[in-house]
């Protein structure tokens, strides 16, 4: 909501207070109002005791400024009264207003997109046919280096790995496949223990 405070109101007063009999005692109100009274004989109270605080509201602006202007800063029962004119506090809509919906997409569950939102479309993958090309041409125990290091970043290697058997002259794949391969051990079920009707029940 859009708050503004506009001019002053002219037909009413605020009172500061200090003195806590005003909104205890019926006399110190009737001596209160009395000095208000004198300037209009039909102005109203309202009375704030939590703020010490009295509204008072004139049917005359003449009649309000001109008790202001004596009674501003004046003794009451041994303290100082100020007063104030009212302000009077437009509020720009009586209905508090929906949030903007340009993010509420975003929230769980979602709920409908912004007019004009459209979904974006996952980019492509690049490939780097550089690397490959430089992968493929490694051997055994050749490296290649990607990043080189810098004062704050470590380098970054490819290394590729070894030939596990060792020797260059051992039988290829093919070779292998005509050898007859080791059999797996089999794997033996756990026999059921025997039933009998005859021993249930017994512990």
């Amino acid at each position: 909501m859009h708050i503004k405070t506009t001019k002053c109101n002219r037909f009413c007063l605020v009172a500061s207070v200090t003195n806590q009999e005003v909104f205890s005692r019926p006399e110190a109100q009737g001596s209160f109002e009395a000095l208000f009274r004198s300037f209009d004989p039909e102005v109203q109270f309202q009375y704030f005791r939590s703020f010490r605080r009295v509204r008072i509201s004139f049917s005359d602006a003449l009649a309000a400024a001109e008790a202001r202007l004596r009674l501003h800063k004046t003794d009451f029962s041994g303290k100082e009264m100020r007063l104030y004119f009212a302000q009077s506090v437009h509020i720009g809509s009586p209905r508090l207003e929906p949030p903007k919906p340009d993010k509420q997409f975003l929230i769980s569950p979602p709920a409908s997109p912004p007019v004009g939102w459209e979904q974006s479309q996952d980019a492509m993958p690049v490939v780097n046919y550089d690397l490959l090309c430089a992968i493929s041409k490694l051997g055994p125990g050749d490296k290649y280096e990607l990043h080189t290091a810098t004062p704050t970043t470590p380098s970054v290697v490819v290394h590729v790995c070894e030939d596990e058997r060792g020797d260059s002259s051992a039988p290829d794949d093919s070779d292998q496949d005509d050898k007859p391969r080791p059999q797996r051990p089999k794997i033996i079920q756990t026999r059921r223990p025997d039933y009998s009707p005859e021993g249930e029940g017994r512990m």
